[in-house]
């Protein structure tokens, strides 16, 4: 293996760890705050499309970007008043979200493209620009490595502010506290529902950009398949990184060099076929999550809150 194969790897790590961290780092804000929320995948997918929609018929990146968060956190506001207004299951809203989500996301997407499944192929100035693109002599390594796109620099930097955010201010300590312990954080004076709601809203907005990072970024447009699973794929990165932003990281590069070795082997390189190299990814999702049962989320974490 030569050193620009190695560079092909990381490049293609990072480009497909970018959704993974997006939709990791969404599950640790709202489970640090106590509310599971296994509806990742159909916030990332409803994302997805409202980011690529967005993006063509504005022809702007970066207002796609945004609304990809938006569309992300309108459909986490549901999963937050069942969950925390009416003290619905969590785990039962989530996977109501996971079926909302893509269903919203064909119907608008037949409305606005005359029928069709997909939308419209976005070109190069509609889809997110490439900070890196020129720094770097064209075929070098670093050039391989550092040539992505800005979703990926984007998710790194969400996730030092998110750290910042929960280990170094009074904020993050009172969003932490009521995944831990609300009653006594109730006692403190710390408005609960209020945390709670940052928490899922927040987590929602970033799971939508994780869907924008693949319509926008890997991809050049939506289809109902494009996010294929990646949602549960970012909540076993955040159970492995033990609910922690640095650790979710971690595990998003993981199944991301997992991603990579697929792609980078799949040409033949192996006697062995591409369907089953493609598992590659789910397999080591289970063998994760299979050496992460004895990790301990938030205590409170699932536990619906009544104030007394």
């Amino acid at each position: 293996m030569t050193w620009n194969d190695i560079g092909t790897i990381l490049g293609i790590t990072l480009m497909y760890a970018s959704p993974l961290m997006y939709g990791s780092l969404s599950g640790v804000m709202s489970e640090t705050t106590g509310v599971v929320n296994i509806g990742i995948e159909g916030m990332m997918t409803i994302g997805a499309f409202a980011g690529a929609a967005a993006a063509y018929f504005s022809g702007n990146a970066w207002i796609g970007f945004l609304a990809a968060g938006l569309s992300g956190l309108f459909i986490a506001l549901f999963h937050a008043v069942a969950t925390i207004r009416f003290r619905a299951d969590h785990v039962v809203s989530g996977i109501a979200i996971n079926f909302i989500g893509p269903g919203f996301a064909l119907f608008l997407t037949k409305l606005l493209f005359d029928g069709a499944a997909n939308t419209l192929p976005l070109d190069n100035t509609m889809k997110m620009p490439k900070w890196f693109a020129d720094v770097f002599p064209a075929g070098t390594v670093l050039d391989q490595i550092f040539d992505q796109y800005a979703t990926v620099y984007i998710a790194f930097l969400l996730a030092v502010f998110i750290w910042i955010l929960l280990y170094k201010t009074k904020t993050g300590l009172r969003l932490r506290s009521v995944g831990e312990h609300p009653k006594a954080a109730d006692t403190l004076g710390v408005p609960v529902y209020l945390m709670k709601y940052i928490g899922v809203l927040s987590s929602g907005f970033l799971a939508g950009l994780g869907g924008a990072a693949l319509s926008m970024a890997i991809i050049s447009s939506f289809r109902p398949t494009l996010v294929s699973g990646q949602g549960f794929i970012a909540l076993a990165a955040m159970i492995f990184g033990r609910w922690t932003p640095h650790g979710a990281i971690l595990g998003c590069l993981l199944f991301g060099l997992a991603q990579g070795l697929v792609v980078f082997l799949g040409g033949g390189r192996l006697p062995i076929s591409e369907q089953l190299l493609s598992t590659l990814p789910y397999v080591i999702t289970l063998v994760v999550l299979l050496f992460s049962k004895s990790s301990a989320g938030p205590k409170a974490n699932g536990v619906n809150y009544i104030k007394e």
